[in-house]
């Protein structure tokens, strides 16, 4: 009996579990349709989810529903914004909700989601994207059952982004990183909703930003009164940062908003509050720190949220005669006075006014005050501020756990007022900013993450009313020291409304090395990190007029730099820009742009008596052009036109991607041809030059470069009176393919040649003045292939002077013939004088042929040849 008890409660757990398995592919369908029914039923929107997963283990003994990706699309007048979006959305319900008939409602016991964006808009008009509930009359309950109804115990969101935009007012709040659960019946019409909150809020008015993630953490409950749509704070702790707040209070929604009422203070007076506001990133932990004096912060609104109205509320920070020290650090900060207020008492938003009356504190002997007021915030603000004071930089770190990997020094000292609205900041009406004062900066130094050290020995800014004037600065880094003058047009403007800083400046500098001032990669014990890619500040729309002694850039050493450089729009342009280099001087015209993915420059360059061992030894790119390093010495007077693609990260040129031409001259040559592979093969091939006895002086040449490829339109040089006409190409690669073409005169082809001559007729003899011969080049300048047609044209040459030299012996002999038979003719004789002719043959060619060569080749028997002066 046992046994079959057993037996079948075995049978009854195997059936379990394979309904269990098998209920998700019963019913996915149905959960699937009666969500997109009541979905579709209830909004005017475009709404998607991947998938619908129907699970009985997740939550057991409960089901578990889980959209994919569902997605919520706005339609006009907001198309194609996204209105929420969520990774997972899980629904909980009751396993007997699954055999509920068609027409039967699901209820849904508890919500889950993850990895959201809600993204709420107000365009100008005052439409919020949100409203997509459907409005047609047909969509009022007509008595039929809806597929869902929520009874909902517990709800909870993991890392979600809300962002809030009104087009109008320019408000753009975003809370990023937001956890939020909450447990209570909703079922209930009044009901205690136990909730926790941790978020980072971001917001900016008008471009102006007002918090940039600030953590929050809130843990509340909330009555709930469903019915009357009232939420009544009843126990709750909120931190901003550190800084703790309680709230008593309620919201409540009505028709035309929502009603606030509420009021907010910190629970304690210590100043250890005011420390708990600093963000986490540059606090540290408040344990043990020492405070005298009080900090609060109290307030509360009151009215309604509405189209047109805000809430009246009433800020109040406020601190007197405090003071603290942190353990572990040698200076306190003392005499801590803060008196702030933001207050709207009319319930209109551009009403809100903040007026920062006076914050104060002394670190030993150092005093610095401060004090503003901002009105009109959201239509036109306008700012009336002051700061006076000095601050010992090296006092910081010691007063303050600030995260420096190297401790600051320096003394700033300031006395500046300022006052200015936002409209005249925006359209660059100097006339109505009135600034006052000076700001100056001595004995800074600061070491930075890679170990490189900026000092700026002293520094002096005076505010004038339309300008900012840097009077002075002086300043060391790495190798290079600068000072710099100039005025900034744009400030205020760049501060306030993102615009571009506009200004003009002036630099001098004994020693500028480039490297100083790039991003270089951070080097760890695991691993290497990349330079970051080098970018033109899109912001920075100024000239500099800059003279060096000495610029150190890459491998180079530049003297007396001088030029000016205009930054626009991601783009520096250089203009008359010239230094000397290479025992000569090179003059640049052109720009630099990183607005694109790939930097892009484009340069001419002017180089006058430069020398050539020196620049194409050092310059990469003109080895490339024109490899003739350690070949021809002297210097070079040349034109260069080119532009291309740079590293990203280096700003070199990229020398694949180089497209232009040059123009050059070259002065007081020599040429050293026993460095050169190719010049030596060159000689060995063509005896009848001495290619170290070239002569180079006022050669000009042209060359086009692109795709790796360059093209030497064809130049004339002399040897002697040898003639040599040269042209073709060669690759960055270093292959090459050019065509030589000679005239040699016949006189250098040995004695026997000129033997030949000599015994031709003048007028023959003149036919016979050059012989042209080829050659041609390929392979690479290291292992070069040279061909030429030295033999074919030697043999042609020779068959011509065997052939005159033959033509001239028989008509000598035809001619004394003739004489000697019309001599001895008798009267009546009709005989015809025949005219013998003998051609040359092969063998007489190939004999007086090798003759040639040898006298071409075989220095021991050529003749002693006329001197003849090089051109």
């Amino acid at each position: 009996m046992v046994k079959k008890v057993l037996k079948i409660i075995g049978v009854l757990i195997i059936l379990l579990f394979v309904t269990l398995f098998a209920a998700p592919y019963l019913f996915k369908d149905q959960i699937k349709a009666k969500i997109s029914e009541a979905i579709n039923a209830k909004v005017d929107a475009r709404v998607s989810f991947a998938e619908a997963d129907l699970s009985l283990f997740k939550n057991f003994p409960n089901a578990n529903v889980t959209l994919e990706k569902l997605v919520i699309i706005n339609k006009a007048p907001f198309e194609g914004d996204t209105l929420i979006s969520l990774g997972e959305l899980n629904l909980k319900m009751s396993i007997k909700e699954l055999f509920k008939g068609k027409n039967e409602a699901i209820a849904i016991d508890g919500i889950t989601s993850k990895n959201g964006l809600i993204n709420i808009i107000f365009n100008k008009d005052g439409i919020g994207n949100y409203d997509i509930a459907l409005k047609d009359e047909k969509t009022k309950d007509n008595g039929k059952s809806s597929p869902l109804s929520l009874k909902i115990q517990e709800y909870k969101i993991e890392n979600f982004k809300f962002r809030y935009f009104d087009e109008s007012s320019k408000i753009k709040m975003v809370i990023d990183s937001l956890n939020h659960e909450g447990t209570g019946d909703f079922a209930a019409q009044k009901l205690d909703l136990v909730t926790k909150s941790t978020a980072k809020v971001s917001l900016d008015m008008d471009k102006v930003n007002y918090m940039k993630n600030v953590a929050l953490t809130l843990d509340a409950v909330l009555g709930i009164d469903l019915e009357k749509s009232k939420y009544t704070f009843k126990e709750n702790k909120a931190l901003i940062n550190q800084l703790p707040l309680e709230f008593d209070g309620f919201i409540q929604m009505v028709e035309a908003g929502q009603q606030y009422d509420l009021k907010f203070k910190t629970p304690t007076s210590s100043f250890k509050n005011f420390l708990g506001i600093i963000p986490a990133a540059y606090a540290a932990s408040l344990d043990n720190v020492k405070t005298t004096g009080d900090f609060t912060v109290a307030g509360f609104a009151k009215g309604l949220y509405s189209d047109t109205t805000v809430p009246k509320f009433n800020i109040e920070i406020a601190s007197n005669n405090a003071s603290f020290q942190y353990p572990n650090l040698p200076k306190s900060v003392q005499n801590i006075v803060i008196d702030t207020k933001i207050i709207n008492e009319t319930g209109i938003l551009n009403d809100t006014y903040v007026n920062l009356d006076k914050l104060s504190f002394k670190i030993d002997q150092d005093v610095f005050n401060a004090k503003a007021n901002i009105r009109n915030i959201t239509q036109n603000a306008i700012v009336d501020a002051a700061l006076k004071g000095t601050i010992n930089l090296a006092n910081l770190s010691k007063a303050y756990p600030i995260k420096l990997d190297k401790p600051l020094s320096g003394i700033l000292k300031a006395d500046v007022t300022t006052k200015f609205d936002m409209q005249s900041v925006e359209k660059s009406q100097y006339q109505n900013i009135n600034n006052a004062g000076t700001m100056s900066l001595s004995g800074f130094n600061y070491v930075d993450e890679n170990g490189k050290t900026m000092n700026i020995s002293n520094a002096l800014v005076q505010f004038n009313p339309s300008q900012v004037n840097l009077k002075e600065l002086n300043a060391t880094t790495g190798k290079s020291d600068i000072s710099v003058t100039g005025i900034l047009e744009n400030f205020y403007g760049f501060i306030f409304r993102n615009q571009e800083l506009k200004g003009n400046f002036n630099m001098n500098s004994k020693q500028l090395a480039v490297d100083d001032f790039m991003t270089t990669g951070e080097t760890t014990k695991t691993a290497t990190k990349k330079a970051e890619a080098m970018k033109i500040p899109a912001f920075l729309n100024c000239t500099l007029t800059a003279k060096a002694t000495t610029v150190l850039y890459d491998n180079l050493t530049l003297k007396d730099v001088s030029g000016k450089l205009i930054v626009k729009d991601e783009k520096v342009t250089l203009e008359n820009v010239k230094t000397s280099i290479f025992g000569g001087t090179i003059g640049v015209n052109g720009a630099v742009s990183t607005k694109g993915k790939t930097p892009v420059f484009n340069m001419d360059l002017k180089l006058n008596q430069v020398d050539i061992a020196q620049s194409f030894t050092q310059l990469d790119m003109l080895k490339k052009i024109a490899p003739i390093a350690g070949i021809i010495n002297g210097k070079l007077n040349s034109s260069i036109k080119l532009n291309g693609n740079l590293d990203a990260t280096e700003l070199t040129p990229d020398l694949k991607t180089l497209t232009g031409d040059l123009l050059g001259q070259l002065l007081s040559t020599t040429v050293n041809s026993t460095n050169s592979t190719l010049l030596t093969a060159l000689g060995s091939n063509l005896k009848f030059i001495d290619v170290s006895k070239i002569n180079l002086n006022d050669l000009k040449a042209a060359v086009t470069f692109k795709d790796g490829k360059v093209n030497v339109k064809p130049f004339d040089i002399k040897y002697k009176d040898i003639k040599a006409t040269i042209g073709g190409t060669h690759g960055f690669d270093q292959s090459m393919n050019y065509n030589l073409k000679f005239d040699v005169p016949a006189k250098y082809l040995g004695s026997e040649a000129n033997a030949l001559i000599a015994k031709l007729s003048p007028a023959d003899a003149a036919k016979v003045q050059s012989i042209p011969i080829n050659a041609i080049l390929v392979g690479n300048f290291t292992n070069p292939k040279i061909t030429t047609d030295i033999n074919s044209a030697v043999t042609k040459l020779t068959t011509q002077l065997v052939n005159q030299q033959k033509d001239r012996l028989v008509k000598q002999g035809t001619s004394a013939l003739t004489d000697f038979i019309n001599k001895n003719k008798k009267p009546g004789d009709t005989t015809k004088t025949v005219t013998p002719t003998t051609p040359a043959t092969k063998e007489e060619v190939k004999t007086k042929a090798k003759d040639l060569l040898n006298g071409l080749f075989n220095k021991k028997k050529k003749v002693e040849e006329p001197k003849v002066e090089q051109e």
